[in-house]
């Protein structure tokens, strides 16, 4: 999800995964597009670890800037969402777009078990996401 929405970002986009981000990643961006697969109802592990660790020093550094998000479930995908939505709204980033969550239906073992694949509709959604990102930081909209 988070490869397609850079695609559909292009140059504008810097994907990195939670474990490389840092602070001066943020810094020199104007906006953020959260890409996270939700596991128990929460953040994954290294999203969460990632706000953890940059919650602090990105703290009154980085407010008003723009933010939207994708999020992978096994479900419904909200609980993940209000974690998100509550530790941005600490660095008073501003929501951009509408949530987007792609329930992959993983609600028995053997379906949490299995390889996930997101089906084609939904990476168009994230390359358009992406797209709409970086044309409303281009226009200077975000």
């Amino acid at each position: 999800m988070a490869a397609a929405a850079a695609d559909g970002a292009g140059e504008a986009a810097l994907l990195l995964p939670c474990e490389a981000a840092t602070a001066e990643h943020f810094l020199a961006a104007r906006g953020y597009l959260f890409c996270a697969p939700e596991n128990l109802a929460s953040l994954s592990g290294a999203m969460k670890e990632m706000f953890d660790r940059l919650y602090y020093p990105l703290l009154g550094r980085i407010e008003g800037r723009g933010y939207a998000s994708a999020i992978a479930a096994g479900s419904d995908g909200t609980g993940a969402q209000r974690q998100l939505d509550r530790i941005v709204t600490g660095w008073r980033l501003r929501r951009v777009a509408e949530p987007f969550t792609v329930n992959l239906a993983a609600d028995t073992p053997t379906a949490i078990l299995a390889t996930k694949v997101v089906p084609p509709p939904m990476l168009t959604r994230c390359r358009e996401l992406g797209a709409a990102l970086a044309t409303g930081l281009a226009e200077g909209m975000l």
